[in-house]
């Protein structure tokens, strides 16, 4: 497995209700999400087939599900629940999931705050670590 290919899915934004404040989850507000995926490329790279590697849209379908979804108080919780979901997709050996949350309720001027995840698939299993 070649452990330098990745796919990039930078800037998905959706709008939550995750917070630990009631206006947080009674408002909503938009979240940011950047996903980085190590998977091997060697097969989609000789057969030029879209069933050979991982179809984008359908990534960010899931990432967008999972943050319009149930309401968590941490991004922490919602970085590790796309985490966890994208290693549904087998040939994924490493997930790095960070989640942005622009509007987060801080007194002081601020340009991001930001949660990333990373997780890796068991050598020897299938589930991440």
């Amino acid at each position: 497995m070649s452990s330098s290919d990745l796919i990039h899915l930078r800037g998905l934004r959706a709008r939550g209700h995750h917070g630990v404040f009631d206006h947080e989850r009674r408002d909503g507000q938009e979240f940011i999400v950047d996903i980085l995926l190590g998977v091997d490329h060697t097969t989609a790279g000789r057969t030029d087939d879209l069933a050979d590697t991982l179809d984008y849209g359908a990534l960010a379908h899931t990432a967008a599900g999972i943050i319009s979804g149930e309401p968590c108080d941490l991004i922490e919780t919602v970085a590790t629940r796309i985490a966890e979901a994208i290693f549904d997709d087998e040939r994924i050996h490493r997930a790095e999931v960070t989640v942005h949350k622009p509007s987060a309720p801080i007194p002081h001027t601020f340009a991001d705050v930001s949660v990333t995840v990373v997780r890796h698939r068991e050598q020897a299993g299938t589930s991440p670590r």
